[in-house]
């Protein structure tokens, strides 16, 4: 378990949200994930401008292995996209926390956050 994803919450389908404290989240694929799926080959990024429902596919990464959907953990407007992964998809597996993100999201509703696990109830879940 990487150190970092204490400041991370968690969907129960293997996303990560930082509260960036701004009424904004950053969004991307745990560590788990990204090692179930291997390489990551391409990564369709959602649209600026465009609104975002949890529990919704709203991405979709390819590896070597699947293609899988990304799911919104949060509900909102998508106000960024990492375009570094249209290059570089291999960021979500180096840098999954970091440089590997996928979208930023403008809240429509912050109570949503609560519905998310800790970082230690994910990782618990995810050991048995």
């Amino acid at each position: 378990m990487s150190s970092v994803s204490k400041d991370y919450k968690f969907a129960p389908s293997h996303e990560w949200v930082k509260d960036n404290g701004d009424g904004t989240v950053t969004v991307g694929i745990s560590q788990h994930a990204q090692g179930l799926l291997g390489d990551v080959v391409f990564v369709e990024l959602p649209e600026v401008g465009d609104n975002s429902t949890a529990g919704e596919g709203f991405s979709l990464v390819e590896s070597v292995k699947a293609a899988s959907d990304v799911y919104a953990p949060v509900s909102g407007e998508i106000i960024a996209v990492n375009e570094d992964l249209d290059d570089s998809p291999e960021l979500v597996n180096e840098s999954p926390f970091v440089d590997g993100w996928i979208a930023k999201i403008n809240l429509s509703d912050p109570s949503e956050l609560d519905n998310l696990l800790d970082s230690d109830t994910y990782h618990d879940g995810i050991e048995e």
